[in-house]
């Protein structure tokens, strides 16, 4: 592994506004010193962009001395933009986490999948390839795994029956990357992300969603009659998981060939312990009514309804986090009580008062 020390470099953090992307930036604040961070976000009104700028105006808000920080308005799928910027700033560090995210959109808006999630990151290795990079760092996710039956997902197991336009999107990303890192010398490092939730995070996600029916009294339809386990996975975790690879990359080697062996790696991040959707959300309207969100007397069971599996979902997912363990030391732990208790509390301050 290559070690890179972050202080004093250009970073360039794509899907700057989103709900990963603004808590790295953040979280970077505090721990880098005398660096140049470029955030980069096109702004999409996939969901409430009062969000995005909410974001926006809390890392403003938190720039340090010694930092210097540019935020850009643009889109990693326009060529000519990525280009610009990657000749302006020269980034020494990629973390490329812009992208259409979501299962279900992907089946009535494939267009928004394929502009960002794959000319948008082919953008971003072109960039690569002609001004260096020390270390690309992209966004891939779980739901690559598809419907595959052996738990936990271990990033050695075959990927190659995505269930959604999204996840075969993500694992055209990995196989890009691979390409780029041997042909160019690239060290890349791809991470997949397993369900990914906290403050301020992204409104399509179901917790969220889930809150914003109770609370105007709607009923909820937990899938899979509730029989779903996901492996949720604070964004506090994820950040923490971010900047220790970014510090790492693979490292350049040459083969028996002479050739360059691909600097290419593949990480999950999640939680490692799945938790039944049921409980998720009982905990989730627990931590609602303690934050003030929901009163004390609300009626949960007659506002649930269990429905079948939608398409695209899939039963479970269960990260193995042994490699990241193995290589960074470390291991996302973030109890889910105390997670929900982070987003019912800045549910209550964002939203109600």
């Amino acid at each position: 592994m290559q070690k890179i020390d972050l202080n004093d470099k250009t970073i360039l953090v794509t899907g700057s506004a989103g709900f990963i992307g603004s808590n790295l930036v953040k979280r970077l604040f505090r721990n880098v010193k005398g660096a140049t961070i470029i955030g980069i976000d096109n702004m999409n009104d996939y969901y409430d962009v009062s969000l995005k700028e909410f974001r926006l105006k809390e890392i403003e808000s938190l720039l340090p001395e010694g930092i210097t920080y540019h935020f850009v308005k643009g889109d990693i799928a326009d060529r000519s933009c990525i280009d610009k910027l990657f000749a302006e700033y020269k980034p020494a560090v990629v973390v490329n986490l812009a992208a259409q995210a979501g299962v279900r959109y992907s089946i009535t808006n494939p267009d928004a999948y394929i502009q960002s999630n794959l000319i948008g990151f082919y953008n971003i290795l072109e960039a690569c390839r002609h001004y260096p990079v020390e270390h690309l760092v992209y966004a891939s996710s779980s739901s690559v795994y598809g419907s595959n039956k052996k738990v936990p997902y271990s990033t050695d197991d075959k990927v190659d029956n995505p269930v959604s336009l999204y996840a075969a999107t993500k694992k055209s990303n990995e196989l890009l990357a691979h390409a780029y890192s041997k042909l160019y010398n690239i060290p890349s490092t791809g991470l997949r992300f397993f369900t990914v939730y906290g403050p301020a995070g992204r409104p399509d996600m179901a917790y969220f969603g889930f809150t914003n029916k109770l609370r105007k009294g709607e009923t909820i339809q937990i899938f899979n009659y509730g029989n779903c386990k996901r492996d949720f996975t604070f964004v506090d975790d994820i950040v923490e998981g971010v900047v220790r690879i970014m510090q790492g990359a693979p490292e350049k080697k040459n083969g028996e060939d002479g050739l360059p062996l691909p600097p290419y790696a593949v990480y999950n991040i999640g939680n490692n312990s799945p938790e039944n959707l049921l409980d998720f959300v009982d905990i989730l309207q627990q931590e609602l009514i303690r934050a003030k969100v929901l009163p004390e007397d609300y009626d949960f069971e007659a506002h649930k309804q269990l429905v079948p599996m939608q398409p695209g979902d899939v039963p479970v997912t269960f990260a193995d986090t042994t490699a990241l363990e193995r290589d960074y030391g470390f291991k996302p732990s973030t109890s889910l009580r105390e997670g929900l208790r982070a987003f019912a509390e800045w549910y209550a301050k964002f939203y109600t008062l």
